[in-house]
């Protein structure tokens, strides 16, 4: 089976990272992001990722007809190494840390362990995953159990207020808020993150929480998107806010619920709230309407912020 946040191989040397759990006509659902060169595995922009494919591997371009979207797709017949997060994890608990970033990885996974997280619900993404980390690589932490999650959100809190984590600095929420691309004014971004409790910093390293419902289904309704829209409403449940992709369902007449795609508005509304949204606006052969933020990968216009008084 395969998660969104695990990583393929193919044997022409690239990776790409799984963007949708589960499989699309065989193929699975991605976006390339390594690339290997004669010095090494080199990370990719999206435009490059793009290009690349275009120019060399038209055939892992992909449409897919469930997302009415541009992506990337690999057959599993291409598939060369699966590289999964949580055996990833616990592959380094067996080992000696070999670099900086390692280490700091593993005194994070000591500092949960310590707290009663269940490490064995849990993994390692990003560029640790298939070990191209550098210097300066993040830890991207990844649980797979909803109250594992919650709970591992509520230890980085305990952390910080007991002096063994850190909160971003403003060098770290500016690195972040250019990196995100967000659609909001840094002052709005960096209120919005501090909430959440799903980074923070070890070591002076930065980490984020990831969460993959594995019990989930892929949405296997057919979309067609129907045009931008900016609405206000108030969210009547979030108990999925931080699923990948989110879901916030909302008090609207015609449209049942917002979806994000864009990591960026995860966990960005809490129920009672009301949020101002701007995306595309999908719907079903069958009339149900829901609003998509993060269309596509950059999600250029698309947002969503809670309206504080």
């Amino acid at each position: 089976m395969f998660y969104a946040k695990d990583f393929i191989e193919t044997a022409e040397g690239l990776i790409f990272a799984v963007v949708a759990s589960g499989m699309e006509q065989n193929n699975v659902l991605c976006f390339l992001r390594y690339v290997k060169e004669e010095s090494g595995w080199k990370k990719v922009s999206t435009e490059q990722a793009n290009a690349l494919l275009k120019q060399r591997h038209p055939d892992y371009l992909h449409y897919s007809k469930v997302l009415d979207a541009c992506l990337h797709a690999v057959s599993a017949e291409k598939i060369i190494a699966h590289h999964r997060p949580k055996q990833r994890l616990q592959q380094l608990m067996q080992a000696n840390p070999n670099d900086d970033v390692e280490h700091d990885l593993l005194q994070l996974a000591r500092l949960f362990q310590q707290h009663g997280l269940d490490l064995t619900q849990t993994g390692i993404t990003g560029s640790i995953l298939v070990g191209v980390q550098n210097h300066h690589s993040d830890i991207d932490w990844v649980c797979y159990d909803r109250t594992v999650f919650h709970q591992c959100r509520a230890i980085t809190r305990a952390l910080i207020a007991q002096g063994h984590l850190s909160e971003l600095n403003e060098t770290d929420w500016q690195h972040s808020y250019r990196r995100r691309s967000a659609e909001l004014s840094f002052a709005d971004y960096v209120w919005h993150e501090r909430r959440k409790y799903n980074k923070a910093v070890v070591n002076g390293r930065k980490f984020d929480l990831n969460f993959i419902d594995p019990s989930e289904q892929a949405d296997t309704g057919h979309y067609q998107k129907c045009g931008a829209i900016t609405l206000r409403c108030k969210i009547t449940d979030d108990s999925h806010a931080f699923d990948y992709p989110a879901l916030f369902f909302i008090d609207h007449a015609e449209i049942s619920a917002i979806v994000s795609f864009t990591a960026t508005y995860t966990g960005q509304g809490v129920i009672g709230e009301t949020i101002e949204v701007s995306g595309i606006i999908e719907q079903t052969s069958h009339g149900a309407k829901r609003i998509v933020v993060g269309s596509s990968r950059e999600a250029q216009g698309e947002y969503i912020k809670v309206i504080r008084d």
